[in-house]
């Protein structure tokens, strides 16, 4: 029996990309996932890359999002910091 992860290794560029295509910002859709748009801001940047399940089912079903199209792949490479 498969077990669900106490976390999920998000990729913030795909979702910031599919926020965007959604026509959101950072606060409606954070309003929706149920967590601050500061903490968001942090998940696109990068600066935060784990979510637990509760939000990370609740930001694939505000996005319309497939199972696996939010996660960070082994060759997804996090983005620079400035």
């Amino acid at each position: 029996m498969a077990q669900t992860p106490t976390t999920f290794e998000v990729d913030g560029t795909a979702i910031c990309t599919k926020r965007m295509n959604a026509g959101m910002d950072v606060q409606q859709l954070a309003d929706k996932v149920g967590v601050t748009a500061n903490y968001l801001r942090k998940v696109e940047r990068g600066v935060r890359t784990r979510m637990r399940p509760g939000p990370y089912q609740a930001l694939r079903a505000a996005l319309n999002a497939d199972t696996d199209e939010l996660l960070r792949t082994p060759h997804t490479n996090p983005p620079e910091r400035k």
